[in-house]
């Protein structure tokens, strides 16, 4: 790492505006399946006290390391009971959904905010307020990556969930019996670029959709 670039004034910038907006969309999202889930009858994540959005009760040591460092980073997973569940496949199904449902719902509260901030404040020369709308739009566009990103079908991502809660029961219980070998395919495609290939094509058609569609609303 070249640290002169590193503490350029553009990536000082940078992190600025990532950190706080990934502490947002990671803290909600784990929020989310903590809440779903003590509403369908499992309070292990009350318990633990996940039930929360302060990022301290969600973040995990070394995807704090790298989200200062790569300004990508992930928290500790909710810890969950699927027994607890009156309906256990359709407990995990909702709880494992909820995740990315609160990032896209904060994408388009946060894209609404920054559209409206930019019409009438754009033009600024308020240091302070430039660097919230800014802030504004990292919460915007990371929450929808994360969205995007942790619908991937494979463990230990939320989308492996909801496609083993759609499968039939034997199904399931294959897929989870192979979880551990799939950890290494995610490896695979994060390594070779494959998932930065996937996320620019599908993250990136979400931030647009979202846009295309507050600028319509707000008639711009």
């Amino acid at each position: 790492m070249n640290l002169s670039s590193w503490f350029s004034s553009n990536n000082i910038q940078e992190i600025l505006y990532s950190i706080p907006a990934l502490l947002i969309a990671l803290s909600f999202h784990e929020f989310a399946h903590a809440y779903v889930s003590y509403k369908l009858g499992d309070d292990t994540a009350k318990n633990m006290g996940r039930l929360t959005v302060n990022p301290f009760a969600h973040l995990d040591l070394i995807g704090t390391i790298c989200l200062i460092l790569l300004r990508f980073g992930w928290a500790k997973p909710v810890g969950i009971n699927p027994n607890k569940f009156k309906n256990r496949r359709l407990g995990m199904l909702l709880t494992a959904l909820a995740g990315p449902a609160m990032n896209l719902l904060l994408a388009i509260i946060s894209g609404f905010a920054y559209a409206a901030l930019y019409i009438f404040y754009g033009d600024t020369s308020s240091v302070t307020l430039s660097v919230f709308i800014n802030i504004v739009y990292y919460i915007f566009v990371y929450n929808a990556f994360l969205c995007v990103f942790n619908l991937i079908p494979l463990p230990p991502l939320d989308g492996s969930k909801v496609l083993a809660s759609l499968f039939p029961l034997k199904w399931e219980y294959k897929f989870y019996q192979y979880e551990k070998y799939m950890y290494f395919a995610l490896l695979i495609l994060i390594l070779t670029g494959m998932v930065s290939k996937i996320m620019s094509v599908l993250g990136g058609g979400l931030i647009n959709f979202i846009w295309h569609i507050i600028i319509k609303i707000l008639g711009y």
